[in-house]
């Protein structure tokens, strides 16, 4: 039961963030095995000022266009499952919208069933 957060400098187009929730939501149901359906994003723009990063952290050069990616989901996916979530997404975000290899930073944080709630005040994954 992901739930990706994107954030990047505001200005881009509509159809350019709905692209890069399309690519993310694809790589969490192909890739990540979630349940086909189960999409839950949000996409956030922020002013330059607020949007804070190194630009060559570990000696990767990134520019202005570089694009947060955090997706909170259950525990238990494999390395070979993270590494090739990763290369998947920057993949086609690349071949789709040109967007550089560099500029895309994405980090997954793992969770227990107990740790979500779909509404109701229930936790509904946990018996």
């Amino acid at each position: 039961m992901p739930l990706a957060r994107i954030d990047l400098i505001r200005g881009k187009s509509p159809a350019y963030r709905r692209v890069i929730g399309d690519v993310v939501a694809e790589g969490i149901v192909d890739i990540l095995k979630a349940p086909k359906g189960d999409r839950f994003q949000v996409i956030a723009e922020h002013d330059a000022a607020d949007f804070i990063f190194d630009p060559t952290f570990l000696d990767i050069e990134r520019s202005p266009d570089c694009v947060f990616i955090q997706v909170t989901l259950r525990t238990g996916r494999s390395l070979e499952q993270k590494r090739a979530f990763y290369k998947w997404v920057v993949d086609e975000l690349q071949a789709r919208l040109h967007m550089r290899r560099e500029d895309l930073f994405i980090n997954l944080v793992p969770n227990g069933n107990e740790d979500w709630s779909f509404g109701n005040g229930e936790a509904q994954l946990v018996k």
